[in-house]
């Protein structure tokens, strides 16, 4: 997810202070500086966001780390707006004839952004780094682990990867452990990003000057206030179209900033999005809706009781009216879930249905279960992000029809939002929430990834033979139908069958653009491709 010194910058950090002054007729910015800190007055996209938690691309497991990262780092291969795999670093490949040798030929004159040139053995130690144990990537073993001695760095037990091969300077040779029709995907996900090892190696921190191969280079960053990307003038490929991005770490509530013209984009919250839907309002016209491959969701512990028992699952899963949370809560701002795998991807079966809103069904099922009137009391404890004692109205919601259609008693516990999913693992307790934004296009990254067998994202502990049978088979397929036809069979097993989770939404990006920016997209990944936008102010 994710190199000699890096070239400082020519003036000296910048940050942004910016007028509340309104200038709504023709779409200005105004900006303003200080004696000692100033910000590029043209030729900028203003954004607002929040500090990443690294830009080191073998450690970052959130998509907010993500979104710089993808900007500032490249790798063999890339995901295009459409979500085409296209080639990157790697100008093209071929296989043998059994699928699992890729051979990779690197463009020419490709370097980093201090001019250092990229050469195949890049690769190789950007990979083994990721896999060195003592790096501590928790990514490296979901997305590198099909190659060859992946595993076995990760376990301690190689100092390199055998599988990998540096044949010249433009020449890379992977062998994987068998046919994977997802394999090239995965390396799109930052962790198969090339480093620098001169970078890397010269300072614990090395990720706060980055020295990477994006369409951007780090300008400055000063945390809680402003990262300053800047247009990188040897990329390989088309160059940014604009040359610096400012994201704006601090300034208040992002939608009332938009509004003074203080930064060019802005995400709607569900508060402002009712009067930003209005064909009447201003700001009507300037709303952009784009396609997420996400999926919120309630994790069971599976691994202790309660929901040890499928039953209980079911159970609580039945109990549930999400497509009314979604209208009267969320206000169709997002599409119910059924299942797992978002609209739009390869087996996403728009007539699964899942396991629908049964009251009379769950409490039964209870009941054989030993729980509810005449058994025992159920007690339930869910783990939520946070730490001020307030809980999402929709979250709500979920647990009142908890209490009403099961009468179970709902205790909530949270954990700081900043650490949540890091503290996760270890301290979940029966029911938690969760969210999953695709690394790449492919329903493996949902159903294997978050659920298989001792996956490292499977937070709850869910495990079938048969359920991981079918992932096995469905990896190794070539043809697509089957393969799709294996997933759907997954799917089912996972959310009818044993009800390893509770499906609530697929979500949506809503967001408002300046009509003086062109080319801005948010890809169904999470995050902005920010080398095709330009701004005219």
């Amino acid at each position: 997810m994710m190199r000699s010194g890096l070239t400082k910058p020519r003036w000296p950090f910048l940050v942004l202070v910016l007028l509340a002054l309104l200038c709504l007729g023709n779409n200005c910015l105004t900006r303003t500086t200080t004696s000692t800190l100033s910000v590029p007055d043209r030729d900028v996209l203003l954004l607002r966001d929040s500090d990443p938690a690294t830009l080191d691309p073998a450690m970052a497991r959130e998509t907010n780390s993500v979104s710089y990262i993808v900007q500032i780092f490249s790798g063999l291969v890339s995901f295009d707006a459409d979500m085409n795999l296209v080639p990157d670093i790697a100008e093209s490949w071929e296989t043998d004839n059994t699928n699992t040798v890729y051979t990779f030929h690197l463009r020419q004159g490709v370097s980093f952004h201090d001019g250092t040139p990229v050469t195949a053995g890049d690769f190789k130690y950007s990979w083994e780094r990721a896999c060195d144990p003592g790096t501590g990537s928790l990514t490296a073993g979901t997305y590198l682990n099909d190659i060859v001695g992946a595993m076995d760095m990760l376990a301690g037990s190689a100092q390199e990867m055998a599988g990998v091969r540096v044949v010249d300077d433009r020449t890379l040779q992977v062998a994987i452990d068998q046919p994977r029709a997802y394999f090239l995907s995965k390396l799109a996900q930052p962790v198969a990003f090339v480093v620098d090892r001169g970078n890397v190696e010269s300072d614990k921190n090395w990720w706060r000057k980055p020295n990477g191969t994006g369409p951007f280079k780090l300008n400055g960053w000063e945390a809680g206030k402003l990262l300053l990307l800047e247009r990188n003038t040897r990329y390989y490929r088309e160059q940014a179209r604009v040359r610096y991005v400012a994201f704006l770490l601090s300034g208040g509530y992002s939608t009332q900033m938009y509004e003074r013209n203080q930064i060019h984009v802005t995400g709607i919250s569900i508060y402002d999005l009712e009067r930003v839907r209005d064909p009447s309002n201003r700001l009507h016209s300037q709303l952009a809706i784009f396609t997420q491959y996400n999926i919120t969701y309630l994790g069971f512990n599976t691994t202790k009781a309660p929901f040890s028992d499928a039953r209980v699952r079911r159970a609580f899963c039945l109990a549930v009216d999400r497509e009314r949370v979604v209208r009267q809560v969320l206000l169709d701002s997002v599409a119910a879930a059924r299942g797992i795998v978002p609209p739009g991807m390869l087996a996403y079966d728009p007539a699964f249905t899942g396991l629908p809103y049964d009251v009379e069904a769950a409490r039964v099922l209870l009941a054989e279960a030993g729980y509810g009137p005449g058994g025992s009391p159920l007690k339930v404890v869910v783990t939520l992000p946070g730490s001020s004692g307030e809980v999402a109205t929709y979250l709500t919601a979920i647990l009142y029809q908890w209490r009403e259609n099961l009468g179970a008693e709902v205790e909530i516990r949270q954990l700081d939002g900043d650490a949540y999913f890091d503290r996760l693992d270890d301290e979940k307790d029966d029911v938690f929430y969760y969210g999953w934004s695709a690394d790449y296009p492919d329903p493996q990254d949902f159903l294997d990834v978050l659920f298989r067998s001792g996956s490292v994202n499977n937070v709850g502990g869910y495990s079938s033979a048969a359920y991981d049978a079918l992932l096995d088979q469905a990896a190794i397929t070539g043809d697509e139908t089957v393969r799709e036809n294996l997933y759907r069979q997954a799917e089912v097993r996972l959310i009818t069958e044993d009800a390893a989770c509770l499906p609530l939404w697929f979500g949506k990006s809503y967001l408002l653009i300046k009509p003086t920016v062109e080319g801005y997209v948010m890809s169904p990944l999470g995050y902005p491709l920010l080398a095709s936008v330009s701004v005219s102010d």
